[in-house]
This record gives structure tokens, C-alpha cells and sequence, in this order.
């Protein structure tokens, strides 16, 4: 925890937030365990602002929180602005310690007594929160938005592909794994069902297609047209598929221009941070790949690689029983978005002769692909750190061994 010894010993009352939506739960002991305060906060910059004056008139206070993010921002900046010392308790953590309290009830109140009992009693499980600053609050949110457009372009694609699977195959097999091209969709907005494209034909298939697909315009349209001619009959709903479809396809190219204009906005707040030049100089590591690593690192402390490796979850468990059972296997644990953006980084990575050759030897010692990529994206993690920590840009192992 980001507390010096004399700092924690200094504090005198133990708040612990369990957060919601419209009403947090707080509980207030001192040193003592005695209560002070249990009851529901309204999510009210004026009610808690209220309660943190009271309980600083008995002393120095720590507010320790099971969510620090979302529902938790507003009591952390609060107590951030009235200078009060503020922690986290994971989750996982939370829940294991819960197990070692008597009952089994699942209620605000108990959470919020359990996370402040821990804090007095167990402050070694507590994590520091630092306010993060503009970029990187501004990062966050845009990543966010730009995940829930990632999920939305890939519902709607399935939605395309659905309905052309079910009134035509032989169309969806040529269309459908083009439906991230803009020539695509337009084309499905001005003819939306095999009809409507047969009766235009090839020239004008084509015409249309290479407006914005010059060099593929014309081979798409044959191809088209040939899988237009190998179904006669017409299915039942293709009537209506039709009135579907191009609405389906102004929705996808909406959802995909939305998705172009976030990532402009995240690569001029990732090019204007001071990490943003050591991030990106480690191959693999491209603007959307930066701005998670600098939502999901920046404001954390981290001891050592291992730590951050484990937090990452790209660090391997160790599991043992006696002499029958051995070996180790991969975390299911850590911080899932950080480990999908390493995993990603790596496999982008394996176009560096470094990155592959590692990659390599680690297939010949009989790992499969993914396991390859898991170990190169645990020793890239390792070479993230010194990055951080000594603010040093990338050099490739050629480089380092000539030094």
C-alpha cells in the first residue's frame, strides 16, 4: 500500500465504503474496533463531505473502498479533496476474508464492515489509489466507449451474416467476410437483397464497388455474380431480409466511423503523454495498445517485474500436492484487459526478429501457439518494467549485447 509505516500508524478511524449506485454503506471504527458510524451515505458530495468532517474531528482518517473506479470515483475524490488517505481493497481479497467471518449473509453493511475491519487489522491487503490525471481519466472513458463500439460491430456483423446465411449462402460466403470494407456496406445500402443485386448485374455491381474498392471493385462483382447464380429458388423472409439489411449496413458503417473518430481522439491524447514514447518504441505496442497499457499501469506501484507480471496474470501458478501432482499453469486470475493487451502486443510482436526467434524457441521446446505467445508476452512484461522504471526507450537484444 502507498502508506509509510509512521503514516498508517498516524491513522485513528477505519472507514469502509461499500459502494452502489445510489446509496453507498460506510462503517467507521477507530483503532479500538469501536463503531462510529454505520449506516447508508447517500452518493452526495454534501452528505459525505459532512461525514468525513465529523470523524476527522477524532483523528486522522483512511477510506477504503471495494470499488474504486465508476460508482466509487465520487467518495474517492471527496475524500482526495478534504485530505483524508484513501485505499482499496480487492475484490478477491475481500471475498476470502469474508469467508473467515462468521455468517453468510451478503449485505451492504457486513461488506462495508468487513473492508474496515481490514484495513485496521490488515493493512498489507490494501492497494493505493492515485487520482489519475486528465489524460489518462479521459483515456479511460474512451477505451470504454471504444470497447462497447467493438461489441456492437461484431453483433451487428453476426446479424448481417445471419440473415444472408439464411435466405442465401453462397452470397454471405463472398460478402460476409467483407463486411469491415466500406464498399461492402454501401453496396448492401443501395442493393440489400440477391434480387435487387442480380437484377443490377455485374458492370453496375461493379461500378458501385470500385468507388471505394478501386483495385477489388471488379473482381468482387464477379464473384457476386457467380455465387448469385448458383442458388434459383428463393427462401422464405428474403422479402423482408431486404428491408433489414440496409439498415443493419448504415448501422455497422456508423458504428465503425464512431470507432475511427475515438481512436483519433486516443491517439492525440496517448501522443501528447510522456509515456508515450517509450510504449511505442517496443514493437507490437501501437496507439490503442498504449492507451490500455496507460489505463491499466499508470497510478499502480509495482515492486518488481514479478509483481507486475502477476498482476497482469501472465505469471505461471505453481501447483504441487505431495510428489503425485507437479507443474505449472497458466493464471486465470490478474487483470483480464491488461492480459488481453499483452497477449495482442505479443502476437503483433512476432513480426520483430527478436520477439520471433523467442517465439520459435519456445515452439521447439514442444509449447503450443498459444503457450509461445503467453511466455513471449510474460518476458516482454519483463522488459516493460525496466522501460518504466527507468523511463528508457526500447533496444532490441542485438543492441543490448553490443553495449
Amino acid at each position: 500500500m502507498n502508506l509509510s509505516v509512521a503514516g498508517y500508524e498516524s491513522v485513528e478511524i477505519f472507514v469502509g465504503l461499500d459502494v452502489g449506485k445510489g446509496e453507498h454503506h460506510a462503517v467507521a471504527l477507530d483503532r479500538h474496533g469501536t463503531r462510529l458510524f454505520d449506516k447508508a451515505l447517500p452518493n452526495d458530495e454534501r452528505r459525505m463531505r459532512a461525514l468525513i468532517g465529523e470523524l476527522k474531528a477524532h483523528g486522522r482518517v483512511l477510506l477504503v473502498v471495494d470499488q474504486p473506479a465508476t460508482i466509487g470515483a465520487l467518495p474517492i475524490a471527496v475524500a482526495k479533496a478534504e485530505g483524508v488517505l484513501v485505499g482499496y481493497l480487492p475484490g478477491l481479497a475481500m471475498r476470502r476474508i469474508a469467508d473467515l467471518h462468521p455468517g453468510e449473509a451478503k449485505t451492504d453493511a457486513r461488506d462495508a464492515l468487513i473492508i474496515a475491519e481490514t484495513a485496521r487489522t490488515m493493512p498489507h491487503t490494501l492497494r493505493s489509489i492515485q487520482i489519475a490525471d486528465e489524460q489518462i481519466a479521459e483515456l479511460t472513458m474512451l477505451c470504454g466507449f471504444d470497447d462497447d463500439l467493438a461489441g456492437q460491430i461484431v453483433q451487428v456483423s453476426n446479424r448481417i451474416r445471419g440473415l444472408l446465411t439464411q435466405i442465401h449462402p453462397a452470397l454471405e460466403r463472398v460478402i460476409g467476410p467483407r463486411l469491415d470494407h466500406p464498399a461492402i456496406l454501401d453496396l448492401l445500402e443501395h442493393y440489400p437483397s440477391p434480387t435487387a443485386m442480380a437484377a443490377a448485374g455485374e458492370k453496375r455491381l461493379g461500378n458501385r464497388l470500385i468507388k471505394r474498392a478501386p483495385r477489388k471493385g471488379r473482381v468482387w462483382a464477379a464473384e457476386i455474380t457467380a455465387a448469385l447464380r448458383e442458388q434459383t429458388v428463393v427462401v422464405i423472409g428474403t422479402s423482408a431480409a431486404g428491408t433489414v439489411l440496409p439498415r443493419l449496413a448504415e448501422q455497422l458503417a456508423g458504428l465503425r466511423r464512431q470507432r475511427d473518430e475515438i481512436a483519433a481522439e486516443v491517439e492525440q491524447l496517448v501522443a501528447a503523454h510522456p509515456l508515450h514514447p517509450v510504449l511505442t518504441s517496443m514493437p507490437g505496442v501501437g496507439v490503442r495498445t498504449a492507451a490500455r497499457l496507460l489505463t491499466e499501469i499508470t497510478g499502480k506501484e509495482f515492486l518488481t517485474a514479478g509483481h507486475l507480471a502477476a498482476y497482469a496474470g501472465l505469471a505461471p501458478v505453481t501447483r504441487r500436492s505431495g510428489s503425485s501432482i507437479r507443474g505449472e499453469h497458466p493464471s486465470r486470475r490478474g487483470n483480464k484487459v491488461l492480459k488481453r493487451a499483452m497477449f495482442l502486443s505479443a502476437f503483433a510482436a512476432l513480426r520483430d526478429p527478436d520477439s520471433r526467434q523467442y517465439y520459435d524457441r519456445k515452439i521447439a521446446q514442444g509449447k503450443r501457439h498459444n503457450q509461445a505467445l503467453i511466455a513471449l508476452a510474460r518476458r516482454r512484461s519483463d522488459v516493460l518494467y525496466a522501460m518504466l522504471r527507468d523511463g528508457t526507450l526500447y533496444e532490441p537484444r542485438v543492441q543490448q549485447m553490443a553495449a
